[in-house]
């Protein structure tokens, strides 16, 4: 994750150790508009996903981990505001590699559960327990720890973070595709529910390819001369907080009323210049 700051270093006994990492400019602007923004908007959400839990409705526990670790890169954009010590830079460099392993995790999550739910949505809403979901949960988080430690204690090379966050790509292709070719099959679901399924794994998709997949191609090709895909993924968190919203029932409803309202005023005016 070093590409997330600048080349400019102040060195103290030419020791490494010794080095304090800046943020550069545009990075320093970025992480203070996305921690603004998202910080109370991804708590609030939280807060109502687990309020959903407790009072036993069915809430996207994907999502749930999805804001959990976007949470956590906040936090640690927030630490490397303070101009923290070698340590702390380290400490937060750590935790920021497996919120962003867990994230796109559970965004791959996240889009194989659209597509489930309209591909087999019997089997989806009856043995699809919620433990299920919980274990998986636990999986994804352990198995962005274990990469994690071993790509930078063992392997000591950062690029098989990059390679490895490479490989959920053909899923969520693979979600997308199954998503629209099942959507005739899917009977007992809903058109309502159908937009939403066909919303979520798109802003997924898109999120996954605008955000992060300009940061794996540099760190596979070791180009870190620019710092637009460090800048990218730090507005992932954004994009979470957009794929949350657009998964609400009245959210899909609001855009969709809006344009058929946008084309039925644009109806209107056509035919009142024709009547003219």
């Amino acid at each position: 994750m070093e590409d997330l700051y600048s080349n400019n270093t102040l060195q103290n006994n030419s020791s490494y150790d010794s080095e304090v990492l800046k943020l550069s400019t545009e990075l320093y602007i970025v992480c203070w508009i996305v921690i603004i923004i998202c910080l109370p908007l991804i708590i609030l959400a939280i807060y109502y996903l687990y309020s959903l839990v407790q009072h036993n409705h069915v809430a996207p526990i994907y999502v749930i981990n999805l804001l959990i670790s976007d949470l956590l890169q906040l936090c640690c954009m927030a630490m490397w505001l303070g101009k923290p010590n070698n340590v702390v830079v380290r400490i937060t460099l750590f935790i920021h590699g497996i919120s962003l392993m867990a994230s796109v995790g559970f965004m791959v999550c996240t889009s194989l559960e659209r597509y489930l739910l309209i591909a087999w949505p019997l089997w989806y809403r009856f043995r699809r327990p919620m433990k299920v979901s919980v274990v998986v949960c636990v999986v994804v988080w352990v198995l962005a720890l274990v990469i994690i430690c071993f790509a930078i204690f063992c392997a000591g090379e950062t690029m098989l973070i990059e390679i490895i966050l490479l490989l959920p790509f053909p899923v969520l292709i693979f979600s997308v595709v199954g998503v629209f070719k099942s959507l005739s099959a899917a009977i007992s679901v809903s058109s309502e529910e159908k937009r939403r399924i066909v919303g979520a794994t798109i802003l997924v998709l898109l999120n996954y390819t605008l955000m992060f997949l300009p940061y794996i191609i540099c760190g596979i090709t070791k180009n870190y001369t620019s710092t637009i895909p460090a800048v990218l993924i730090c507005f992932s968190p954004l994009g979470d907080v957009f794929l949350y919203v657009f998964m609400r029932k009245w959210a899909i409803d609001k855009i969709l009323a809006s344009l058929c309202c946008s084309r039925m005023d644009t109806q209107n005016r056509n035919s009142s210049r024709s009547s003219l």
